[in-house]
């Protein structure tokens, strides 16, 4: 039984570097759409009675995969982008604090 959930935090637009830490937590979600529904292709049967099966088929299951998920991911996806944002955040705050570094992340401004 569910007891409760845990809202999620308010990310106020204002913060320096919103817009690309929003883009960011976008595309990642949008990767994350795309593995989950090429998996989900991958997973349909295919033969000579559905689309004539072969390669020409395979490539087009990708291009839908892919369209589908960046078509998810802009309408709002399922949530993750949201939940990645305090993240980023503190990521981002984190790294500011200590100064510039060149681990990689991404994240400075």
């Amino acid at each position: 039984m569910m007891t409760g959930t845990t809202p999620l935090i308010k990310v106020d637009p204002a913060t320096p570097g919103y817009a690309k830490m929003r883009q960011q937590a976008k595309d990642l979600e949008g990767v994350f759409l795309n593995t989950l529904t090429k998996q989900l292709f991958s997973s349909l049967k295919t033969d000579d009675k559905n689309f004539g099966g072969g390669f020409g088929e395979e490539t087009w299951r990708s291009m839908q995969a892919e369209q589908l998920a960046n078509t998810l991911a802009d309408q709002g996806g399922i949530g993750l982008a949201d939940q990645l944002m305090p993240t980023l955040l503190r990521m981002q705050e984190a790294q500011n604090s200590t100064g510039p570094t060149t681990t990689g992340t991404g994240l400075s401004s």
